[in-house]
């Protein structure tokens, strides 16, 4: 891959730029890291253009993950993981939105079911349905669950759009996101806690639960790699599921969670409109023809004494459209 420009065009060759070999780390060795550093500086200090492209969803990613931990001081555990998947619906929205991507009827329904399902939580909480500490603010955790959804949809569609925009790799655009993420973070801990950092040190109040979910974090960030890697979007849609079930079986365990009726609605909806949204498109044509074929009767006959019209195969030859079966991954130049 040549050197890419500001414009996002590739740049011409001249001193300083580095060839397509060197682009990955995993190409690199000891002979050849001089040459990492300069494609590294070419490409994050001298094409500065499109390194601060990636500042708006640093910045975004950043105060997310603040609010996240706003959200979950003021909500119990499952009430969170719940309310949470309200991600995927203004994901969506935005996608329609900034990247113009059509959503079938199936996953429209499935959003609302979503919204529903949330809704339906979110009202039993408010009602005071399991027991809470006195130091929570339902109102400010569902302020910052929301407003961390919205961040995490309009972030995640805006590095999307800025991937499919230019020809730099996902790994400049992660060393990128990561040197903002990391300027803002100390920016940030400089202004709430700099006298404390000073006098007691970085380290301070790290821990083994701290240590625990630094690492828990950093695993479940590779494990997402993974996912999109191997998986597809039902295994996906279940390992959703099954976050939210445990959960809720933590939170009891843990913290007294008393399971209500109410609750148990919501988050079935919830779980039923994650994997909805999750099949592929066969997948979901397939339901919906089935549902149109039961609704009425066919209006179409065979004549008598006729052999009936030989049935099509619904996958033709791609497994990604039948519901229950992972998809086949084809191992892409590049990828």
């Amino acid at each position: 891959m040549a050197a890419v420009g500001s414009g996002g065009s590739p740049a011409a060759a001249g001193p300083g730029v580095v060839s397509a070999g060197m682009l990955e780390p995993g190409t690199t060795t000891a002979g050849n890291v001089k040459h990492l550093v300069l494609f590294l500086h070419e490409a994050v200090l001298v094409q500065y253009v499109d390194t601060l492209k990636l500042a708006v969803p640093s910045l975004i990613y950043t105060l997310q993950n603040n609010l996240q931990y706003v959200a979950i001081s003021n909500l119990p555990a499952a009430t969170f993981q719940v309310t949470y998947q309200l991600k995927i619906l203004t994901t969506a929205l935005f996608s329609v939105l900034m990247l113009n991507r059509s959503l079938s009827r199936l996953q429209w329904a499935s959003l609302l079911l979503l919204f529903t399902g949330v809704a339906i939580v979110q009202a039993q909480q408010a009602g005071g349905g399991s027991p809470r500490p006195l130091d929570q603010n339902p109102g400010a955790g569902l302020a910052a669950v929301v407003a961390s959804c919205l961040s995490s949809g309009f972030a995640g569609v805006y590095f999307e759009k800025i991937l499919k925009g230019s020809s730099g790799s996902v790994w400049l655009r992660n060393l990128q996101l990561g040197l903002f993420g990391t300027a803002l973070g100390l920016v940030g801990l400089w202004w709430a806690e700099g006298t404390a950092v000073a006098h007691r040190g970085f380290f301070f109040g790290y821990t083994p639960a701290v240590w625990g979910v630094v690492l828990n974090q950093a695993f479940g960030g590779l494990l997402v790699a993974v996912v999109v890697k191997y998986a597809d979007n039902i295994l996906k849609g279940f390992a959703t599921s099954l976050s939210i079930v445990l959960s809720t079986v933590a939170s009891i365990r843990l913290f007294g969670f008393h399971v209500d009726p109410l609750f148990a609605l919501g988050a079935g909806l919830v779980i039923g409109a994650v994997y909805l949204y999750s099949l592929p498109r066969g997948a979901a044509k397939a339901i919906a023809s089935a549902s149109a074929s039961t609704s009425g009767p066919c209006t179409h006959q065979q004549p008598p004494g006729q052999p009936p019209p030989p049935q099509l195969s619904s996958h033709r030859g791609d497994v990604s459209t039948e519901p229950f079966l992972p998809k086949l991954l084809t191992k892409v130049k590049g990828s």
